[in-house]
């Protein structure tokens, strides 16, 4: 699946009308008096009869009224009991301008609408519209593939995006470099330089990022050996609405280049860098089921022997999925290996679950089910695990049977498989969805604290003991140390280890109610983990990941927690420098990182 930011025109996409139109209302029934004459006749010395005549007419009157209201209402807007789950229609007054553009993220969770959305061709163009925007101190927030959940690219006033500077620059066989536009996706680049015998050090879950924004919100792969995505650059280009054009290395400005290289948009438009690349190779990925009793005698072992390793929890159950990657022997070559279950049999109970919470829940429908509905036996596991939980999201047992479903599904898709690592280190995510990410130190690769592990047993405690509807998975990954200091990898000593751990929920639903309950909900599960482990665990959120608290007295404490763990000054110091006007800034950046001279 193509995962990118959605842009559109507001008038084409989002005017639409209700799905029910009011209806004139019809005129009152002719058997029933009108509560009151259009003339009035005065007198002067009424009698007792035509008194009482007067208020019984009255009475009458109000009586004919209500029952008139009420039948207008009912018939001219009418509320079927299904009416929950119908589709919310986004209901706009008038138009909006043509020249409005609604940006949103991948998963729909955050969206901005904005008049000025720029695109430059060449680093000569970037260079004059940052020049231009910082004279008027117009807003130029940069922004990738819109891949990032909390939306942390989007501004109102202005952005710009690299996707038409996205050109491999030079290639250094001899050294395994690559110079390359900032705007270039990930798996463009990879395509590009495999036929020099190269590819990335390591990957992220999907490949459509652009490399400028995997690099700035501190992007990871898996493999305790092998540090997050920023550490594989060498040199950046920054262009900057202060200074110009800087160039930065480890040689030129060293302490600027560690800061910019996590720099989350905020000191300069990231325009061209160089990566350093590893050679080219096979990778064979085995995939286990097992539980957390037996990963703590073989932890140490699996995140040292293991080039790359994950595990993949689903709640309410013991099962662990672990998923390593290695590179294929050059003696043995590559596994010999007949799966025990064919694809369809691995599919079996979750399609039997399908077939059986549709029935049950299209029982209590009014609506007859859409004969163009897709064969059951198209969909891929993860699409039919989006429609599963479409049915009933927030049941907490129909969620654990979902859950189930899969525990089996990974049991018998046990085995092997070999590819390219850019091929095999993927992994499909699922839908739309929410998702908190954390990272936390857990030792070092010869000496493990365990603390990875233990953190996973309060969690699945905490999701149980709550009753949360917690799908699946809860992935865990790991990753060497980073020397940029605004990475949540960040660390001095060399052989330091850190974990990702990522919670989620999805939203299998375009119902607008029903995308507002799951999104109540995640943010509950969230404030659990939050409040019980972060601490605990000197755990912190993924850049991309980390959402903005609307309570005041939860951002002063956000803000706190920021500054004991970050460099905050000197990162505010720079962003002073860089960008006086804050034209690069946005919302999420001045609220997580307050500047004392706020403009």
């Amino acid at each position: 699946m193509f995962r990118s930011f959605s842009l559109k025109r507001s008038f084409q996409t989002h005017l639409k009308t209700l799905t029910h139109c009011p209806q004139q209302l019809p005129p009152p029934p002719p058997s029933l008096p009108l509560p009151f004459s259009p003339i009035r006749t005065l007198s002067t010395a009424p009698s007792s009869s035509s008194s009482s005549e007067a208020e019984l007419r009255k009475y009458l009157g109000y009586t004919a009224l209500i029952v008139f209201c009420g039948a207008a209402t009912y018939y001219s807007f009418p509320f079927p009991e299904n009416a929950k789950h119908k589709k919310a229609q986004l209901f706009r007054y008038a138009p909006l301008p043509e020249d409005l553009h609604t940006v949103s993220n991948w998963s729909g969770t955050h969206e901005v609408q904005t008049r000025h959305f720029h695109q430059p061709e060449n680093l000569k163009q970037l260079e004059e519209l940052v020049k231009e925007s910082n004279e008027k101190r117009a807003k130029l927030r940069p922004v990738g593939s819109g891949l990032s959940p909390n939306g942390i690219g989007l501004a109102r006033g202005g952005m710009v995006n690299l996707a038409l500077m996205d050109k491999v620059l030079e290639v250094d066989k001899e050294k395994k470099r690559v110079r390359v536009q900032a705007g270039i996706r990930v798996q463009q680049l990879v395509d590009e330089i495999k036929d020099y015998g190269l590819t990335l050090q390591n990957f992220a879950s999907i490949r459509e990022q652009q490399i400028g924004g995997i690099l700035q919100v501190g992007a990871h792969g898996t493999g305790a050996k092998l540090p997050p995505i920023d550490e594989q650059i060498v040199s950046m280009k920054l262009v900057t609405p202060a200074k110009g054009t800087i160039e930065l290395s480890k040689e030129k400005d060293p302490e600027l280049f560690y800061l910019a290289r996590c720099g989350l948009g905020g000191l300069g438009v990231v325009a061209e860098v160089t990566i350093q690349c590893v050679e080219r190779q096979e990778l064979v990925e085995h995939t286990t089921v097992s539980n957390l009793k037996d990963l703590k005698k073989n932890h140490k072992k699996m995140l040292s022997e293991n080039k790359h390793v994950k595990y993949l929890y689903i709640p309410y159950t013991d099962t662990v999925v672990v998923v390593t990657c290695n590179p294929v022997s050059k003696r043995r070559g590559p596994p010999k290996f007949k799966p025990k279950y064919s694809k369809d049999e691995a599919m079996q109970d979750i399609r039997e679950l399908y077939k059986e919470s549709l029935k049950k829940y299209r029982a209590r429908e009014i609506t007859p089910p859409d004969s163009n509905e897709p064969d059951i036996n198209e969909f891929s596991f993860t699409e039919l695990r989006d429609k599963l939980l479409s049915l009933d999201p927030l049941n907490k047992d129909h969620v654990m049977k979902v859950n189930h479903a899969e525990a089996e599904f990974w049991r018998k898709s046990e085995g092997y498989r070999v590819g390219w690592s850019d091929e095999i280190l993927g992994f499909d995510c699922g839908g739309q969805q929410w998702v908190s990410e954390t990272c936390f130190p857990t030792g070092t690769l010869s000496k493990p604290s365990m603390k990875d592990l233990e953190y996973i047993e309060e969690l699945k405690k905490l999701i149980e003991t709550n009753e949360i509807p917690a799908p699946a998975p809860i992935e865990q990954r790991w990753t060497a140390r980073s020397q940029s200091p605004m990475s949540p990898a960040s660390s001095s000593a060399e052989d330091d280890i850190f974990s990702w751990v990522g919670i989620i929920m999805y939203l299998p639903t375009m119902d607008a109610r029903q995308r507002k309950d799951i999104t109540e909900e995640f943010f509950h599960y969230r404030r659990l983990t939050q409040s019980q482990l972060w601490d605990k665990y000197s755990a912190y959120e993924h850049w991309a990941k980390i959402e903005v608290p609307k309570d005041k007295e939860e951002l002063e404490a956000l803000q706190a927690r920021l500054k004991n763990r970050f460099p905050v000054d000197a990162y505010n110091k720079a962003r002073k420098e860089l960008d006086p006007n804050r034209i690069l800034s946005n919302n999420v950046l001045e609220k997580l990182f307050p500047l004392s001279d706020n403009i």
